[in-house]
């Protein structure tokens, strides 16, 4: 049984950046999309895209690779977990590697990066980092 299916989703895509695949499919949810659809927005991957998979919904997630085949996510880990949630107010949003990497705050207005949450001064659950 799975019981944290985004940090199974992150497990997915660390596997296949570690193994230089062009894409990963992942079991479809909708905050699975509109993680993906933010990563894609803040340029760590390619594409995300709704497939059925033996009649079953999955998101098809297309890696982003720079020059030499060099992977743009060099980090992607969970940091709330269902066991250990982490908060952080609007001031305390976290700072990833001195704001070359992205930490994913889910706040009442959606899925936001670090730096969006802050501009809109609002704080959250933080989902995960990428770098």
């Amino acid at each position: 049984m799975q019981t944290d299916p985004i940090a199974d989703m992150l497990t997915r895509i660390r596997n296949a950046v570690a193994k230089a695949e062009a894409s990963v499919d992942v079991p479809a949810s909708k905050f699975k999309l509109a993680l993906g659809r933010l990563l894609v927005a803040e340029g760590y991957l390619k594409s995300i895209d709704a497939v059925d998979v033996e009649g079953k919904p999955y998101l098809r997630i297309g890696l982003k690779y720079g020059h030499k085949r060099s992977p743009v996510i060099h980090s992607i880990k969970r940091v709330s977990t269902p066991g250990r949630r982490a908060y952080a107010k609007a001031e305390h949003v976290p700072v990833v590697r001195g704001g070359l990497g992205l930490a994913v705050i889910s706040t009442s207005r959606g899925l936001l990066a670090d730096r969006e949450a802050r501009r809109n001064n609002v704080g959250g659950e933080i989902v995960c980092e990428v770098w």
